[in-house]
């Protein structure tokens, strides 16, 4: 969930960053724009200043005259030294593109251009405009003029030819310390969202893993309900309640099962034995007598199972460093006799291995597995005992070539009191494949069922080689 969360957190705040990043780097460019602007509309009103006094002499308009000649050598010294200094074009213009006087010597009014534009508009009386934005991948050079007024009418325009590479690099230099600002911003707001995921999401993870831990059997799993949002903290509460009523429920199935079975074994004694005692009065050889003993007999290791499924499912196992191969050894030895009287061949391949396991668990599964396969396997056919180690877990494969089961059969196989239909008269209760599964559990461990090529069944008893958490 978090890497899906995470994602659309990050991709919302860089989007807000932007919207606010954008417009603010285009209000800085405008910003040093607008400045060098104003500058220059001072520069030229001031060299406007200058020009009006060069085009009037003691009340008489004689460009000619002494004093208008040093008027113009006056102001173009200012407009040389103004482009030695700041390398920017400047020149007072006639309205008849006539030069009054320019800086650099060489430079004169073009006849088309951005500063034959502002030349013109100058013209009409009015400075000129704010000219386009200059960006910094652009070479543009900015125009700026400004007319020369005398008694209403424009005699003459001054202007202005700036480069703009400063302008520029000042506006780089504003949008790096922005770009530096909204990754410093970024940076802060993924750390944010990070602790804000993990606080939002770890109730979350700590009740996907409790959920698992109580699916997986271990009923006493409880969720802290200290971190994260308030709903998630009631959600954890009433998982919790949730989970106390589900572990109530269950005990309370498990001692009713318990009790019915303790209590049901002594009446079941006294009534197999007055059936016994009845036999006697009955002739020899009664075949309803016969049955209603064995049936006696049956109920009574029914109850005796159940009992040890309800003990099973409530115990806890004592988990111990064991040898796997040692353990399934002595068991081989043990159903060997039994086999043999059978006509099955018992085998077994049982190298050291250790594991962590409840030893007296791990050999009643054992027990109830290897007689499963011992009692269904034909006359003259052989049952394989193999230990095995892969990574984190030893395994016990108890492989027969019995009568096998079907895909349907496979699924139900350890179920309480499930026992296949071609197998009803054969002795059992149905039972202790489920204890056997109920008691690895409580340590970690597992009972898994599979085809055996061609004919047959496999039994996997596994249990891990380290401590399960």
């Amino acid at each position: 969930m978090r890497t899906r969360l995470l994602p659309l957190l990050i991709v919302l705040m860089a989007a807000v960053l932007l919207a606010l990043g954008v417009p603010l780097a285009i209000s800085v460019a405008g910003a040093e724009q607008q400045r060098v602007v104003v500058d220059r509309i001072d520069d030229t009103a001031r060299f406007a200043a200058l020009a009006q006094f060069v085009t009037v002499s003691s009340g008489v308009d004689d460009p000619t005259s002494a004093s208008t000649n040093e008027r113009r050598e006056t102001l173009g010294r200012e407009l040389a030294s103004y482009y030695d200094v700041y390398g920017i074009r400047a020149g007072v213009f006639y309205t008849t593109d006539t030069p009054m006087a320019h800086a650099p010597r060489d430079w004169y009014l073009p006849a088309s251009g951005e500063v034959r534009d502002a030349f013109e508009e100058a013209s009409l009386s009015r400075r000129s405009h704010d000219p386009r934005q200059v960006w910094p991948w652009q070479r543009n050079r900015l125009v700026v003029a400004s007319p020369v007024i005398r008694d209403g009418d424009v005699v003459a325009v001054v202007v202005t030819d700036s480069p703009t590479g400063p302008m520029r690099s000042r506006i780089l230099h504003g949008w790096l310390v922005i770009g530096a600002g909204e990754a410093a911003a970024m940076l802060l707001a993924i750390g944010a969202a990070l602790r804000l995921t993990g606080w939002v999401l770890r109730p979350v993870r700590v009740l996907d893993a409790t959920t698992h831990e109580i699916a997986s059997g271990r009923l006493k799993s409880r969720v802290a309900v200290a971190g994260g949002p308030p709903e998630l903290r009631r959600l954890a509460g009433a998982f919790n309640e949730m989970a106390d009523n589900v572990e109530d429920v269950l005990e309370q199935q498990r001692a009713f099962v318990a009790d019915a079975s303790h209590q049901l074994r002594n009446p079941l004694a006294a009534l197999l034995l007055r059936i016994e005692l009845l036999g006697y009065e009955l002739p020899e050889g009664n075949e309803e007598i016969a049955s209603v003993q064995h049936e006696g007999r049956r109920l009574a290791q029914v109850l005796d199972d159940l009992l040890d499924l309800a003990l099973a499912e409530h115990a806890e196992a004592d988990l111990r460093v064991t040898d796997i191969g040692a353990l399934a050894a002595e068991r081989v030895a043990a159903w060997a006799p039994t086999a043999k009287a059978k006509g099955v061949r018992l085998v077994g391949d049982c190298p050291p291995t250790t594991a962590w396991a409840d030893p007296v668990t791990l050999s009643s599964a054992l027990d109830a597995v290897i007689d499963n396969a011992v009692k269904f396997t034909p006359e003259g056919e052989s049952v394989e005992v193999t230990v095995t180690a892969d990574g984190g877990t030893s395994s016990v494969v108890v492989t027969d070539n019995g009568p096998g089961l079907t895909d349907e059969e496979l699924t139900r196989v350890g179920d309480r009191f499930w026992r296949s239909g071609r197998h009803q008269n054969v002795k059992g209760s149905g039972l202790g494949l489920s204890i056997s599964r109920a008691l690895l559990a409580a340590g970690g461990g597992s009972l898994s069922y599979a085809h055996h090529e061609p004919s047959g069944l496999t039994a996997t008893v596994s249990v891990p080689r380290s401590p399960t958490s």
